[in-house]
Protein backbone atom coordinates (compact mmCIF):
# COMPACT_ATOMS: atom_id res chain seq x y z
CA UNK A 1 0.00 0.00 0.00
CA UNK A 2 1.20 3.41 -1.29
CA UNK A 3 2.57 5.59 2.10
CA UNK A 4 2.60 2.78 4.29
CA UNK A 5 5.28 3.01 6.90
CA UNK A 6 8.27 0.45 6.51
CA UNK A 7 8.95 -1.56 9.72
CA UNK A 8 12.28 0.11 11.47
CA UNK A 9 15.40 -2.62 11.04
CA UNK A 10 16.82 -4.10 14.47
CA UNK A 11 19.17 -1.39 16.02
CA UNK A 12 22.89 -3.06 14.92
CA UNK A 13 23.69 -5.99 17.74
CA UNK A 14 26.81 -6.79 18.25
CA UNK A 15 30.20 -7.75 20.28
CA UNK A 16 29.72 -4.37 21.68
CA UNK A 17 25.73 -3.95 22.60
CA UNK A 18 25.97 -7.80 24.12
CA UNK A 19 28.97 -7.07 26.81
CA UNK A 20 26.92 -3.95 27.73
CA UNK A 21 23.31 -6.02 27.91
CA UNK A 22 25.48 -9.04 30.33
CA UNK A 23 28.51 -6.86 32.18
CA UNK A 24 30.69 -9.62 30.38
CA UNK A 25 34.67 -9.66 30.94
CA UNK A 26 36.76 -8.59 28.12
CA UNK A 27 38.27 -12.06 28.04
CA UNK A 28 34.84 -13.73 27.92
CA UNK A 29 33.87 -11.66 24.99
CA UNK A 30 36.82 -12.52 23.11
CA UNK A 31 35.80 -16.05 23.18
CA UNK A 32 32.53 -15.51 22.25
CA UNK A 33 34.01 -13.58 19.38
CA UNK A 34 36.39 -16.64 18.71
CA UNK A 35 33.12 -18.97 18.62
CA UNK A 36 31.26 -16.68 16.40
CA UNK A 37 34.46 -15.96 13.74
CA UNK A 38 34.62 -20.19 13.99
CA UNK A 39 30.90 -20.31 13.06
CA UNK A 40 30.75 -18.13 10.33
CA UNK A 41 33.61 -20.18 9.11
CA UNK A 42 32.19 -23.47 9.62
CA UNK A 43 28.56 -22.45 8.51
CA UNK A 44 28.77 -23.11 4.62
CA UNK A 45 30.14 -26.14 4.74
CA UNK A 46 27.51 -27.94 7.29
CA UNK A 47 24.66 -25.11 7.74
CA UNK A 48 25.25 -24.67 11.40
CA UNK A 49 22.66 -22.20 11.53
CA UNK A 50 20.74 -20.20 8.66
CA UNK A 51 22.85 -17.69 6.51
CA UNK A 52 20.23 -15.22 6.32
CA UNK A 53 20.82 -14.88 10.82
CA UNK A 54 24.83 -14.52 10.32
CA UNK A 55 24.28 -10.48 10.34
CA UNK A 56 22.00 -11.39 13.18
CA UNK A 57 24.41 -13.57 15.24
CA UNK A 58 24.83 -11.69 18.31
CA UNK A 59 21.28 -11.27 18.85
CA UNK A 60 19.59 -13.79 17.26
CA UNK A 61 21.24 -16.66 18.68
CA UNK A 62 24.44 -15.68 21.18
CA UNK A 63 22.08 -13.28 23.19
CA UNK A 64 19.05 -15.45 22.54
CA UNK A 65 21.02 -18.42 24.63
CA UNK A 66 22.70 -16.10 26.92
CA UNK A 67 19.35 -14.62 28.65
CA UNK A 68 18.93 -18.03 30.59
CA UNK A 69 22.07 -17.55 32.82
CA UNK A 70 19.91 -15.79 35.26
CA UNK A 71 17.70 -18.30 35.26
CA UNK A 72 19.70 -21.11 36.06
CA UNK A 73 19.76 -22.28 39.68
CA UNK A 74 22.71 -22.25 42.10
CA UNK A 75 24.94 -24.82 41.81
CA UNK A 76 25.19 -27.57 44.48
CA UNK A 77 27.93 -26.64 47.34
CA UNK A 78 30.12 -29.56 46.65
CA UNK A 79 30.71 -29.61 43.09
CA UNK A 80 30.19 -27.59 39.61
CA UNK A 81 26.54 -27.17 38.41
CA UNK A 82 26.09 -29.52 35.64
CA UNK A 83 23.77 -28.82 32.79
CA UNK A 84 22.87 -30.90 29.48
CA UNK A 85 21.78 -29.73 26.22
CA UNK A 86 19.94 -31.36 24.22
CA UNK A 87 20.41 -32.16 20.57
CA UNK A 88 23.51 -28.58 20.96
CA UNK A 89 23.68 -27.97 17.12
CA UNK A 90 25.82 -25.40 16.46
CA UNK A 91 26.29 -25.38 20.93
CA UNK A 92 22.93 -23.56 21.42
CA UNK A 93 22.36 -23.06 24.00
CA UNK A 94 24.66 -25.00 26.26
CA UNK A 95 28.48 -23.57 24.73
CA UNK A 96 27.50 -20.10 24.88
CA UNK A 97 26.89 -21.22 28.42
CA UNK A 98 29.76 -22.98 29.08
CA UNK A 99 31.68 -20.17 27.69
CA UNK A 100 30.00 -17.69 29.98
CA UNK A 101 31.03 -19.87 33.06
CA UNK A 102 27.83 -21.33 34.13
CA UNK A 103 29.29 -25.11 34.99
CA UNK A 104 30.33 -28.29 33.81
CA UNK A 105 28.72 -28.35 30.33
CA UNK A 106 27.34 -31.98 28.59
CA UNK A 107 26.70 -31.73 24.41
CA UNK A 108 24.20 -33.91 23.16
CA UNK A 109 24.43 -34.37 19.46
CA UNK A 110 24.03 -37.13 17.04
CA UNK A 111 25.63 -35.39 13.97
CA UNK A 112 28.75 -36.08 13.79
CA UNK A 113 29.90 -33.01 11.34
CA UNK A 114 28.37 -31.12 13.95
CA UNK A 115 30.00 -32.21 17.21
CA UNK A 116 33.63 -31.94 15.09
CA UNK A 117 32.68 -28.13 15.27
CA UNK A 118 31.33 -28.16 18.30
CA UNK A 119 34.59 -30.49 19.46
CA UNK A 120 36.90 -27.54 17.48
CA UNK A 121 34.88 -24.58 19.66
CA UNK A 122 35.34 -26.28 22.97
CA UNK A 123 39.01 -26.32 22.52
CA UNK A 124 39.19 -22.71 20.89
CA UNK A 125 37.41 -21.38 23.44
CA UNK A 126 38.82 -23.36 26.67
CA UNK A 127 34.68 -23.97 27.46
CA UNK A 128 34.10 -26.17 30.47
CA UNK A 129 32.00 -28.57 28.01
CA UNK A 130 32.20 -32.14 27.00
CA UNK A 131 30.55 -33.02 23.20
CA UNK A 132 28.50 -36.13 23.14
CA UNK A 133 28.02 -37.67 19.66
CA UNK A 134 25.29 -40.17 20.75
CA UNK A 135 21.37 -40.01 19.97
CA UNK A 136 19.63 -38.43 22.94
CA UNK A 137 17.80 -41.66 23.93
CA UNK A 138 20.97 -43.45 24.25
CA UNK A 139 22.64 -40.99 27.14
CA UNK A 140 20.96 -42.88 30.00
CA UNK A 141 21.84 -46.21 29.41
CA UNK A 142 25.74 -45.36 28.22
CA UNK A 143 26.10 -42.40 31.41
CA UNK A 144 23.72 -44.04 34.01
CA UNK A 145 25.60 -41.60 36.39
CA UNK A 146 25.23 -38.44 34.36
CA UNK A 147 22.53 -36.68 36.07
CA UNK A 148 22.06 -32.92 35.55
CA UNK A 149 21.20 -30.01 37.50
CA UNK A 150 19.88 -27.99 34.18
CA UNK A 151 18.35 -29.69 31.05
CA UNK A 152 18.49 -26.98 28.25
CA UNK A 153 16.84 -27.04 24.54
CA UNK A 154 16.34 -25.19 21.86
CA UNK A 155 14.59 -25.47 18.83
CA UNK A 156 14.72 -29.17 19.43
CA UNK A 157 11.29 -31.39 19.58
CA UNK A 158 7.86 -30.36 21.32
CA UNK A 159 7.55 -30.14 24.58
CA UNK A 160 6.22 -33.49 25.82
CA UNK A 161 9.42 -34.96 23.74
CA UNK A 162 11.98 -32.92 25.70
CA UNK A 163 10.20 -33.90 28.85
CA UNK A 164 10.33 -37.97 28.04
CA UNK A 165 13.82 -36.97 27.08
CA UNK A 166 14.81 -35.01 30.02
CA UNK A 167 13.06 -37.17 32.95
CA UNK A 168 15.67 -40.10 33.23
CA UNK A 169 18.68 -37.41 33.12
CA UNK A 170 17.53 -34.70 35.42
CA UNK A 171 18.32 -35.26 39.55
CA UNK A 172 15.09 -34.74 41.54
CA UNK A 173 15.83 -31.09 42.39
CA UNK A 174 16.86 -30.22 38.92
CA UNK A 175 15.29 -27.76 36.42
CA UNK A 176 14.62 -27.69 32.59
CA UNK A 177 14.78 -24.38 30.62
CA UNK A 178 13.61 -24.74 26.66
CA UNK A 179 13.65 -22.13 24.88
CA UNK A 180 9.94 -22.27 23.06
CA UNK A 181 7.95 -20.00 20.55
CA UNK A 182 4.64 -18.93 20.18
CA UNK A 183 2.63 -22.40 20.45
CA UNK A 184 3.80 -23.52 24.13
CA UNK A 185 0.60 -23.26 25.01
CA UNK A 186 -0.62 -26.03 22.66
CA UNK A 187 2.66 -28.17 23.71
CA UNK A 188 1.92 -27.06 27.31
CA UNK A 189 -2.04 -28.72 26.90
CA UNK A 190 -0.16 -31.83 25.35
CA UNK A 191 2.85 -32.40 27.86
CA UNK A 192 0.30 -32.47 30.59
CA UNK A 193 -1.12 -34.97 29.60
CA UNK A 194 1.08 -37.35 30.80
CA UNK A 195 3.51 -35.86 32.78
CA UNK A 196 2.72 -33.61 35.97
CA UNK A 197 5.40 -31.06 36.61
CA UNK A 198 5.77 -27.16 37.61
CA UNK A 199 5.82 -24.62 34.88
CA UNK A 200 7.02 -20.98 34.75
CA UNK A 201 6.24 -19.01 31.93
CA UNK A 202 9.13 -16.53 31.51
CA UNK A 203 9.08 -13.46 28.41
CA UNK A 204 12.39 -13.40 25.87
CA UNK A 205 14.64 -10.42 25.44
CA UNK A 206 15.53 -11.96 21.93
CA UNK A 207 11.52 -12.54 20.71
CA UNK A 208 8.05 -10.62 21.36
CA UNK A 209 6.55 -14.69 20.82
CA UNK A 210 9.50 -16.27 22.48
CA UNK A 211 9.02 -18.01 25.50
CA UNK A 212 11.24 -19.51 28.20
CA UNK A 213 9.75 -22.74 29.71
CA UNK A 214 11.59 -23.28 33.45
CA UNK A 215 9.70 -26.51 34.54
CA UNK A 216 10.67 -28.43 37.68
CA UNK A 217 9.53 -31.50 39.50
CA UNK A 218 8.67 -33.60 36.25
CA UNK A 219 6.92 -37.20 37.40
Amino acid sequence: MAGAKQPHPPAPFGPTEFAAAFDVSRETLARLEAFAVLLEKWNSAINLISPRDLPDLWRRHIMDCAQLLPLLPRAPADRPRRIIDLGSGAGFPGLILAILGAGEVHLIESDGRKCAFLTEAVRLTNATATVHNLRIESVASKFPSLKADVIVARGLAPLAKLIAFSAPLIEKSGVCLFLKGGNVASELTVAEKNWHMRVEQLPSRTSKAGVILRIGEIN
